[in-house]
């Protein structure tokens, strides 16, 4: 049973079914080579390569967890809710996430009619090669369509010009509730977790009411070591963990080899005085 603090799990990562680059099975590949012990795959609001992420796994002598990340909005912020170790069959979740995903498309168009206006020309279709399905359509294929084109250098280049809050290219959208995605993974069987809670722009109460109402409804897990967390912000939410009664997770939440700045497996351990979500699941690592 893999119950220590000291493992190298790695429980957030993205494949070319959402919005990463590399298929399920090199990601599993990359995973043991990089001496990860414990896999999950969290595609975006998508849990279709879970049987070929699973069989990868295996395949590479690697201990893995199904998951996903969904995309809710919480104080007018989009939050997203990994989940752990669900049932990759259960009715209720693949029809919640096929719900959730079905506003992207829309998005994705009114975004591109607005790069239009600012003077960049099929953005849609152009994302659209980097993703193959317009139902799992996202920011991030519109920005590796403008790095191709030419406007942007790299990917970051156009998150700070463009698609986020007061840029051209920027839609917001209204994504499932916190209570939708929490109860989704608990009633397949699976575990919720709030993932990378550094990245949200909330004041300290409205992150107090997250983190309440995400117990409230059955969440039982944090990520506190993530790629987009700081040293700092590690110690921050290891301390929340504890204070809301929070099992602790750990992933890279690796999209790329050339976007992604933390790769798979590469990150500090958790620390001795916390939970690992992975106890709570033992009896669902396969």
């Amino acid at each position: 049973m893999l119950t220590s603090n000291i493992l190298n799990a790695d429980l957030h990562c993205h494949s070319v079914v959402s919005d990463g680059t590399l298929t399920p099975e090199v990601l599993a590949e990359r995973a043991q080579t990089n001496g990860v012990e414990l896999w999950a795959l969290t595609d975006h609001d998508e849990i279709g390569g879970q049987h070929r992420a699973a069989a990868a796994a295996r395949a590479q002598g690697l201990k893995y967890l199904t998951g996903t990340e969904i995309s809710v909005t919480f104080a007018n912020e989009t939050v997203h809710i990994v989940g752990l170790g669900f049932d990759p069959d259960n009715a209720g979740l693949l029809q919640g996430l096929r719900n959730t995903r079905g506003g992207r498309e829309q998005r994705a168009m009114e975004m591109s009619d607005s790069l239009a206006k600012a003077g960049i020309t099929g953005a849609f279709e152009g994302a659209l090669k980097f993703v193959g399905n317009p139902e799992l359509i996202s920011r991030t294929h519109f920005a590796r369509f403008l790095v191709e084109s030419g406007v942007c250098r790299e990917t970051s280049e156009v998150f700070r010009k463009y698609l986020t809050e007061g840029k051209p290219g920027y839609v917001p959208h209204r994504w499932a509730t916190l209570q939708n995605a929490v109860t989704w993974i608990t009633q397949a069987h699976g575990i919720a977790v709030i993932a990378h809670p550094g990245r949200y722009n909330f004041t300290p109460n409205e992150e107090y009411a997250l983190f309440t109402e995400f117990r409230a409804h059955g969440g039982r897990g944090v990520e506190v070591v993530t790629g987009s967390h700081t040293r700092q912000e590690y110690v921050k939410y290891a301390e929340t963990a504890r204070e809301f009664g929070l099992a602790a997770s750990r992933g890279s939440d690796f999209h790329s080899p050339d976007e992604s700045h933390t790769d798979l497996g590469a990150l500090p351990f958790l620390t001795g005085e916390l939970t690992p979500v992975w106890e709570l699941l033992a009896d669902r690592i396969q």
